[in-house]
């Protein structure tokens, strides 16, 4: 396979080991998977996807940021327990990955979970002289990693205009530099706390990765991703950390996928123009979900339009029906599966891939025979979408 490293801003050849190790930074849980969310999730999930296809076991793990500065002002904007409110939208995240036939992570990690695992791993970064502390808040000093702002090649001035919008602190007075960044702080009154030696309080946002993935993975981790917002200020932060305490390299390679916008917005919750997994679930089927989003190469930031799923649906219907009736038994390789192989290693090139499958729909194609529908199934379930089961709709007429 060749994938795109984000560190190295270059395509390059990504040969793992028999175990790959995978971390991707999951959910804050306090709204409802949307399409943002499932665009990223479906990049590690073809990456895993043809990783086994090639006979690799992948040991993903996905976690969940159920304390942080987002999710606390919603629970009190909501009035009621921070937890309460991550416990419903959990669920409602496996829901969706379960209707999305994504595959499951080896481990879940919350970080509330995972204080006790954080705690030594500050110490240490305390006494090798990486923290501060100032009005019991403790930064991480990035002067004392001279490699911060190598994942993401920003300058110092576009990392400062970034850290403002995505949670940092730059104007802070108390820090010493504009990108320092908070590794633990006070709680307030009505948020939780935890006893710790830089007093009692809360970790903050990047601090969290570095411990949970360290206890279930261990390190180097072999691949490591999410969306491309977190490659500023979250992964370049987890990166700075994580090696400036150990001494070790942190990740073998970074992926990360492209943003989703709506309306000429990129989707988020704070701007309220989610597109949400479980509402396209209710009215169609959640493959053409998966359909619509490898029209998309995952590096490409792009704008949803409504008109997207209606179209992945219509293709479904036809590929249902061309890979219907018997099939070959066989233990050989088809032209469409050998296709759709080749693309995917050509740095997940699912634009390519989605082409494979119209191919054997198209107003030219023939009749598939026996060996032609095994070889469709398995190309198409290559890519996550299995064509056994009839399409679902859910016809609003049928509900008056």
């Amino acid at each position: 396979m060749r994938l795109y490293d984000t560190a190295r801003r270059e395509v390059v050849v990504f040969d793992p080991p028999p175990t790959v190790s995978m971390y991707v930074c999951g959910i804050t849980p306090y709204d409802s998977t949307h399409l943002g969310h499932a665009f990223t999730y479906l990049l590690h999930d073809l990456v895993i996807r043809r990783l086994e296809d090639l006979g690799h076991q992948v040991h993903m793990v996905r976690n969940i940021t159920d304390v942080d500065d987002s999710i606390l002002p919603k629970a009190r904007e909501l009035g009621i327990h921070f937890l309460e409110l991550a416990a419903g939208e959990i669920a409602r995240f496996h829901r969706d990955l379960v209707a999305l036939d994504m595959r499951p992570a080896i481990a879940e990690p919350r970080a509330t979970e995972a204080i006790d695992d954080m705690i030594p791993l500050l110490e240490r970064l305390r006494d090798q002289g990486h923290t501060y502390t100032v009005e019991g808040i403790t930064w991480f000093d990035v002067s004392t990693y001279p490699e911060f702002g190598s994942l993401s090649g920003l300058t110092t001035e576009e990392m400062i205009v970034l850290s403002a919008e995505r949670g940092g602190t730059p104007d802070d007075p108390r820090q010493r530099n504009p990108l320092d960044f908070i590794l633990w702080q006070p709680s307030a009154e009505d948020e939780p706390v935890w006893d710790s030696p830089f007093g009692p309080g809360r970790p903050g946002w990047h601090i969290e990765c570095s411990a949970m993935s360290a206890a279930t993975l261990g390190q180097p981790i072999d691949l490591h991703g999410g969306g491309g917002d977190l490659v500023f200020p979250h992964h370049e932060c987890e990166l700075a950390q994580t090696e400036a305490a150990t001494g070790e390299p942190f990740v073998k390679h970074w992926i990360h996928g492209g943003l989703v916008a709506y309306h000429g917005e990129k989707m988020s919750k704070s701007l309220g123009n989610l597109v949400f997994v479980s509402d396209l679930d209710e009215v169609g089927d959640a493959r053409a979900i998966r359909l619509a989003l490898l029209a998309h190469h995952y590096r490409a930031d792009f704008e949803w339009r409504d008109s997207e799923f209606d179209q992945a649906m219509d293709l479904l219907d036809l590929l249902v029906a061309a890979a219907a009736g018997e099939v070959a038994e066989r233990s050989t390789e088809g032209p469409m599966l050998a296709a759709v192989r080749t693309a995917l290693d050509d740095d997940l090139d699912t634009v390519t891939a989605l082409e494979v499958l119209r191919s054997a729909v198209g107003p030219d194609a023939p009749i598939l025979d026996p060996a032609g529908r095994a070889d469709l199934r398995s190309a198409s379930a290559l890519v996550g979408v299995r064509l056994e089961t009839p399409v679902h709709r859910n016809d609003p007429k049928d509900e008056e």
